[in-house]
C-alpha cells in the first residue's frame, strides 16, 4: 500500500508543510505523523490508518495546501541501490504503481539537490526507457490519470511514487521557471507573474489581465509588479512614497500617487488591486478585507509577509479573519493561498469577489 505521502516544500518551511498536511488530512480522518530535517526540503507524512495516500488524494484537493510545491504517493524508500544496476529495483518497485505517460525525476530545492540534477536527468532517460519497455509505462501521446515521480535523495537512495495528474502541481519539482525581464526594476516582479500563472487559468487571461484594464499597486516602489501591469498593457494607479522606476512613468500608463497604502483610497473601483506591502500580516489582512468589503477592486492579490515562528498558525489565523469579514459582509468570492517559488517569507493570497 502506499502510504507514505512525500511533500515537496521551500528549504526552511519543512515545519509548515508538516503542520498543514497534518491538520488537513486528520480533518478529513486521515491520520499519521510527518517526519522532515530542518532544510531538507521536503516532508515525508506516514499514513497510520487502513487507507493510503491515493485515498488521501482523491479527497484533498492539492490546491488547498499551501506550503506544499508538490505532492506524491509513494512506496517504500530504496536504499542501498547499486550503482552498477539501479534500474532492476526501481522496475521491481514500479511493478504496481498505477501507470502513467510521464516520468519525472526530481531532486529537492537545496544545494545538494542541485548538485544532483545533471545525473537526475541523464538518469531519468534510461529509467523510463526501460519502464516503456516493460510495460510498466503508457506511450507518451496516450491519456493517464497518473504522473510517476522518482525523487533522488543521492546516487543510491530514492522514492518512487505517483500524482494525481488533475490533483496536483504541473511543473517539475513544484517550481515554474521564469526568466527575470532586465527592464523589470527588481526581481520581485516575478512573484506577480508567478501568481498569474498558478491563480489564473491561462483562458482567463484576456479577460483578467489584458489590454485596457485598470490597477492599483499598493506599496509599488520601485515598481516590480507595477512593471508587469504595465507590460499587459494595464493603466496603473503605483502608491507608494518611495520613486517609481522612471522607465515606467515615461509609459504614460502609470499615475504615481505619493500616499501612504493604508490610508489610500481609489476614486473609482478599479480591476485589479495587488499589494506587496512589508507590514504585520493581520494588518494587510485587514486592508484587505476593507478593499474588498467596499468593492474599491474585483481581483486582489497580496502578499502577507510571516513572522519566524508559527507562520501556519499566523496563516490559519489570517486567511479566516479574511473569510469572516466577507462572510460578515455577504460576500461571494474565490479565496487562494500559496507559497510560491518567488516567495521568500511571505505567501500570497488570490481573492476574487464574484
Amino acid at each position: 500500500m502506499l502510504n507514505h505521502l512525500l511533500i515537496y516544500c521551500r528549504a526552511g518551511f519543512e515545519s509548515e508543510a508538516a503542520s498543514e498536511i497534518s491538520t488537513r488530512a486528520a480533518e478529513l480522518g486521515f491520520f499519521g505523523y510527518p517526519k522532515f530535517s530542518p532544510n531538507r526540503a521536503f516532508v515525508l507524512f506516514h499514513l497510520t490508518g487502513q487507507q493510503g495516500a491515493p485515498e488521501l488524494m482523491e479527497q484533498l484537493k492539492f490546491r488547498r495546501l499551501i506550503f506544499a510545491r508538490q505532492w506524491v504517493a509513494c512506496t517504500d524508500p530504496l536504499s542501498n541501490v547499486s550503482t552498477k544496476d539501479r534500474i532492476t529495483p526501481l522496475l521491481a518497485a514500479a511493478d504496481g504503481l498505477p501507470q502513467s505517460a510521464e516520468l519525472f525525476v526530481e531532486t529537492a530545492d537545496t544545494t545538494d539537490g542541485r548538485n544532483l540534477n545533471s545525473f537526475a536527468r541523464k538518469f531519468g532517460s534510461a529509467l523510463s526507457g526501460a519502464m516503456r519497455q516493460a510495460g510498466l509505462m503508457l506511450p507518451r501521446k496516450q491519456r493517464a490519470n497518473w504522473r510517476t515521480h522518482l525523487f533522488v535523495i543521492d546516487g543510491q537512495t530514492f522514492w518512487l511514487g505517483v500524482s494525481p495528474i488533475k490533483n496536483s502541481c504541473r511543473w517539475e519539482q513544484g517550481i515554474l521557471r521564469l526568466k527575470f525581464p532586465p527592464s523589470a526594476p527588481s526581481r520581485s516582479t516575478l512573484k506577480l507573474e508567478e501568481a498569474w500563472h498558478w491563480f489564473v487559468p491561462k483562458a482567463d487571461w484576456q479577460a483578467k489581465i489584458e489590454s485596457g484594464r485598470t490597477a492599483v499597486d499598493l506599496g509599488a516602489a520601485p515598481g516590480g509588479w507595477t512593471w508587469q501591469l504595465v507590460n499587459r498593457n494595464m493603466f496603473v494607479t503605483a502608491v507608494d512614497n518611495g520613486p517609481m522606476s522612471e522607465e515606467l512613468m515615461d509609459s504614460g500608463q502609470v499615475d504615481h500617487r505619493r500616499e501612504d497604502a493604508f490610508t489610500f483610497k481609489p476614486n473609482k473601483p478599479v480591476d485589479m488591486l495587488v499589494c506587496d506591502v512589508v507590514e504585520k500580516p493581520s494588518q494587510v489582512t485587514e486592508l484587505m478585507a476593507k478593499w474588498a468589503v467596499n468593492r474599491w477592486s474585483t481581483i486582489l492579490i497580496f502578499n502577507l509577509k510571516l513572522p519566524m515562528k508559527q507562520r501556519f498558525n499566523e496563516v490559519e489565523s489570517c486567511l479566516e479573519q479574511l473569510q469572516s469579514i466577507l462572510a460578515e459582509a455577504q460576500l461571494s468570492y474565490k479565496l487562494e493561498a500559496k507559497h510560491l517559488y518567488h516567495d521568500r517569507e511571505e505567501i500570497t493570497v488570490y481573492l476574487e469577489l464574484n
